[in-house]
């Protein structure tokens, strides 16, 4: 039985499993989103959410905290400077889970997981002769794939 023990082994040893969930944390900081299993998604929400959590104080200590567990620097300036701005109104419950279904080779059941609020995506200004040119090339394209259907269709 497994009274009063927490946490999932996934078949590793301590150091290998320190090593797998820092990894996660940083691919999932650094690109917001990650494609793994069940049981390591969910092994490093907790963590992932007590990291963000750390970073919206943004002080030096929790920097240092942070830094001390993650290693790498990139990912604790974009947790301090940018993630912990963005969830400043949430208490809790950065990430979220989502199916995507079975892996082929053994069956184990993958997700995605996500931070909950994306980044805002800027949309760059398109200058006003490319805009004509493109939605003239869009045009062409559904009226020739409109004829040819017209042609299979009338035959």
């Amino acid at each position: 039985m497994r009274h009063k023990i927490k946490g999932k082994k996934l078949n590793r040893d301590s150091k290998h499993r320190k090593a797998l969930f820092k990894n996660l944390i940083n691919a999932l900081v650094m690109h917001e989103e990650i494609q793994t299993t069940e049981s390591k998604a969910k092994a490093i929400k907790g963590l992932t959410d007590k990291i963000i959590s750390r970073g919206k104080k943004g002080t030096l200590h929790a920097r240092r905290t942070i830094a001390a567990f993650l290693q790498d620097k990139n990912a604790v300036n974009k947790i301090v400077d940018v993630l912990g701005p963005r969830f400043k109104d949430r208490v809790s419950g950065f990430t979220r889970i989502i199916r995507l279904g079975e892996r082929r080779g053994d069956d184990a059941m993958l997700v995605k997981m996500e931070l909950v609020e994306k980044a805002q995506i800027v949309e760059q200004p398109v200058k006003k002769g490319e805009g004509k040119k493109e939605k003239q090339s869009k045009d062409r394209k559904e009226t020739d794939n409109k004829d040819k259907k017209d042609e299979k269709s009338g035959s």
